[in-house]
């Protein structure tokens, strides 16, 4: 068997977008934002982050509602732009994804038992993929019961920041950053909405596609970005911009700086259920797009199995997560965000340049090629504006896998 069957709707899709995004951007980012843009740059880049994601995600709904199977953009730049498109997207993915993956689970490591984070992380991984394999079905269902935790507890944060900051907003004005600081941070930025995409590529397993996605995507969307733009203003309202910069747990620093520093360890517990949400869904999105490339031989081809009863990629799934394991015991978390902006903002690119050869949708009110024009050229924009760190090892990586593919096609 190699195909995969629909069990998800809006709800459930909706569920999985919000649990790829939440933990990484609240828990993550805005301490390196700030420090690359100052004060009054944050909120700059954190809405031009999400304008660029909302025209990716405008692009990722429809290509997933034109082609709803599993691989996201490795699918979506191969049927429109060509193999080697739709390999280099994949590529791009799978190796920033999993970059990623280690870093949540190290983040876990780090909330849990400073002194053993590696052992906590293999932890992490071994546990999330022993839920992915019994289905997704029950990824959905504990993403679901996860995402409400997260919801709670940044609730209890936002009000303490709002009642017992107190909330100065006048520090959102603080100077610090230049121009190239706000692109800096919002390619950081970035990397916190990316999980809306993991909607598209569950593609096989959704419902009713050309309904569910063009609908699900823009919800999980919208919802992130709304909990983003209040807890900025809440955490550098209470905390300033330099203490924010400092800070490796800022939502902590705000229940403290509130005067209740009794709350921390629910800030961190919820820290630890948000990071644990988004690498369930990352190995489970890392895992279909694996399971498509080695569909088309671009992988190998054992791995393209699908379990018989669970239905789901397993081969493709216990890859990932040995390679995960290998990163976490041998990587390091900061510099594996910055690697997999710079390499998913690539993804996204060709996404948008997909989408371009579309041509309009009279069924759709907004200016969809225009959209996707801009998020075409504000990845990119964004991907060059990274750390210099990141942005070679990224286009490294590329070039590799590039290379990788110029050799086999030869043969």
């Amino acid at each position: 068997m190699n195909q995969l069957a629909r069990r998800l709707g809006v709800p459930d899709a909706v569920v999985i977008g919000l649990g790829s995004m939440l933990g990484a951007g609240v828990f993550v980012v805005f301490g390196p934002a700030v420090a690359a843009a100052g004060g009054a740059g944050l909120l700059p880049a954190l809405a031009l982050a999400g304008f660029v994601a909302f025209c990716n995600a405008t692009s990722s709904a429809r290509l997933a509602a034109r082609y709803p199977e599993s691989g996201g953009t490795y699918v979506y730049g191969r049927e429109r732009l060509g193999p080697f498109a739709g390999f280099l997207a994949g590529w791009g993915f799978v190796v920033g994804k999993t970059a990623s993956c280690a870093a949540m689970a190290l983040t876990v490591g780090a909330y849990l038992w400073p002194g053993q984070a590696r052992l906590v992380a293999v932890g992490a991984v071994l546990a999330v993929t022993a839920v992915n394999l019994r289905g997704i079905g029950k990824t959905a269902t504990v993403t679901r019961a996860l995402v409400a935790l997260v919801l709670g507890v940044l609730a209890v944060v936002t009000v303490v920041g709002l009642v017992g900051g107190p909330v100065h907003l006048d520090r959102l004005g603080e100077p610090g950053g230049s121009a190239r600081g706000v692109l800096t941070a919002a390619g950081l930025l970035f990397f916190a909405f990316a999980g809306y995409a993991r909607i598209a590529t569950l593609g096989e397993e959704v419902r009713d596609p050309q309904r569910t996605i063009p609908r699900a995507v823009p919800l999980a969307l919208g919802v992130v970005l709304v909990i983003y733009l209040v807890l900025a203003v809440v955490a550098l309202g209470v905390l300033g911009a330099d203490r924010l910069a400092d800070s490796a747990a800022p939502l902590v620093d705000v229940v403290t700086a509130a005067g209740l520093p009794g709350l921390a360890w629910v800030v961190r517990a919820g820290a630890t259920i948000a990071v644990v949400g988004v690498l369930l869904s990352l190995v489970a999105g890392v895992g279909r797009t694996t399971l498509a490339m080695a569909r088309r031989r671009d992988l190998p081809g054992a791995l393209a199995a699908v379990h018989p009863v669970h239905q789901v990629p397993h081969r493709a799934e216990l890859a990932v997560a040995a390679v995960v394991i290998v990163v976490v015991l041998l990587g390091d978390v900061r510099d594996a965000i910055g690697f997999s902006s710079c390499t998913v903002l690539v993804y996204y690119a060709i996404t948008n340049a997909a989408a371009l050869t579309l041509g309009r949708d009279p069924d759709r009110r907004l200016p969809v090629r225009v959209l996707a024009g801009l998020g075409l050229f504000g990845c990119l924009l964004l991907a060059v504006n990274l750390p210099l760190g990141s942005v070679l090892a990224g286009f490294g990586v590329l070039a590799v896998g590039a290379a990788f593919y110029a050799l086999r096609a030869r043969r």
